[in-house]
């Protein structure tokens, strides 16, 4: 027979998580905008998903050196980068991965075929910025304890 743990007990992280729609949130942008950088980018090494040169628009193929899977490789690291310091860092990072979208959004625009993939990239980005807006008031990496500013803080007076 299985016991049950009275809420009491439970670790304060995991009870403000399942309270706290904003700390819900900012868990969920942060392993997105972990975890689909660091895949996209080792892609650019392997073509798995999709053959990635043929998104590289004509005039960016021109002035990058080398070929354009050569620069594929280029940008693979990128993400890996950016995917990692969203991990470590999500508030600079989350900004890291929005420049980055927006740098995509015009390569996809100007390729005058991917308006789609555009439209996706540019919520990406939406969602990237409020990723970063989040990691102002939510830190689970520091502390469990509600931050002064925050709605959940409670006077110690005593």
């Amino acid at each position: 027979m299985a016991t049950r743990t009275p809420a009491s007990t439970k670790p304060a992280r995991f009870a403000d998580l399942t309270r706290d729609p904003a700390q819900q949130a900012f868990l969920l942008l942060r392993s997105v905008f972990t975890i689909a950088p660091i895949a996209f980018g080792l892609d650019k090494f392997f073509n798995l998903l999709t053959h990635w040169p043929n998104y590289l628009a004509p005039w960016v193929n021109q002035i990058v050196p080398g070929t354009a899977q050569q620069a594929m490789y280029a940008v693979g690291v990128i993400e890996i980068v950016a995917g990692i310091l969203v991990a470590v860092r999500p508030r600079w990072g989350a900004l890291v991965v929005a420049a980055w979208l927006a740098g995509i959004i015009i390569n996809l625009l100007t390729t005058a075929s991917f308006y789609d993939v555009a439209l996706r990239d540019f919520g990406l980005l939406v969602g990237a910025l409020a990723l970063s807006r989040l990691a102002t008031v939510t830190r689970p990496e520091t502390s469990t304890k509600p931050q002064s500013g925050s709605r959940h803080a409670t006077s110690n007076v005593g």
